[in-house]
């Protein structure tokens, strides 16, 4: 069964109600949505007063409408061939509109209209998976920005930064007409002092990251009243690793038959560690290496080397976001082939 991601849209870019002024009587939000989600397309109300029509429009068709003053409130879903059927949910606190289990049929135009004299158009764009996301890897406790690409912002574009993780959408932050800038939380204590906007590009930093800020960042964009424009990150977020410790044990000595060198027996261990891969190197080159995924176990690599060896060898462990490396001391651990461990 795929995961519902059920996104919340920031239909705020071009209005600001709090002290009833308008960017434009017409907003945009381009939006991109994955086959089989469910979307809930925001009024940008937080309550309808009791004058308020609303009434949702797609491809010039009506499939929704709320009427408070008569307390109507409908959903038109067997229009354009019944592709809407059972999928409409209207909220009569909002007026939000949800649409659940989206194919690709769903895609275009949608337009809300409102007593008030604006007008909001969703270009929804439906696809298989979200594939051309930028992938970011970061360890935990670190920043990362998410940069979007543009030198600078003047006060005739706007943008918006929405976070998904597996059940829910948050909006974090919106830049309209005039620096202006908002942050939002939905009851997601994630962001607290942790989250920076950069008013000249938009650019977007989280500071201090945790495990549980990890997941898809889009960035919804307008320049100079042109289209809206979409880019997103997909951000994980790793555990700092441990440095791996080498070990070796009188026991595990051996004498090797085909020389007069004796060999001593090594071990390079990480403790409780998941998404990591432990490796042995010679100088540059690979010897070996294990991994672990999701479980977080403790992973161990034998090696054998000779005592009177001259060469340099390291174990390293590392994951998508960063390394941690032990230089092997033979002298140390190997001179006499007794018990002892080694670690930086």
């Amino acid at each position: 069964m795929k995961k519902m991601l059920l996104k919340s849209v920031l239909f705020w870019l071009c209005l600001w109600r709090l002290v009833g002024v308008f960017c434009s009587s017409v907003s945009e939000v381009k939006l991109l949505v994955i086959v089989g989600e469910s979307v809930t397309l925001n009024t940008g109300f937080t309550e309808i007063k009791w004058f308020d029509r609303i009434q949702w429009w797609f491809e010039n068709n009506m499939i929704a409408g709320i009427n408070v003053t008569t307390g109507s409130m409908t959903v038109y879903d067997n229009v354009l061939d019944g592709r809407f059927r059972d999928r409409l949910k209207l909220d009569s606190r909002t007026g939000s509109l949800t649409i659940t289990n989206i194919t690709k049929k769903h895609a275009g135009d949608y337009t809300v209209t409102t007593s008030e004299p604006v007008m909001i158009i969703i270009r929804l764009t439906v696809t298989e998976c979200v594939c051309d996301a930028e992938e970011i890897s970061v360890t935990e406790g670190d920043s990362v920005t998410l940069n979007t690409g543009l030198t600078e912002i003047s006060g005739n574009d706007s943008l918006s930064w929405d976070y998904e993780i597996d059940i829910a959408a948050t909006p974090i932050f919106e830049r309209c007409l005039e620096q202006i800038i908002i942050s939002y939380t939905y009851g997601f204590e994630l962001f607290d002092d942790g989250m920076k906007l950069d008013n000249q590009t938009g650019s977007l930093t989280i500071i201090n990251i945790t495990t549980k800020r990890a997941g898809i960042y889009t960035l919804n964009y307008q320049i100079s009243g042109g289209n809206w424009s979409t880019k997103a990150f997909r951000v994980s977020v790793y555990a700092r690793l441990p440095v791996p410790v080498i070990s070796t044990n009188s026991t595990n000595c051996s004498s090797s038959s085909s020389s007069s060198s004796s060999l001593c027996s090594l071990l390079c261990s990480v403790v409780n560690v998941s998404h990591v891969t432990l490796s042995w190197y010679k100088g540059n080159s690979l010897l070996s290496s294990i991994s672990v995924s999701d479980l977080s176990i403790s992973l161990s690599l034998p090696l054998e080397v000779e005592y009177q060896e001259k060469n340099s060898y390291s174990c390293v462990a590392n994951n998508p976001s960063s390394k941690q490396t032990t230089h092997l001391d033979i002298s140390k651990l190997c001179h006499s082939c007794s018990g002892g461990s080694f670690q930086p």
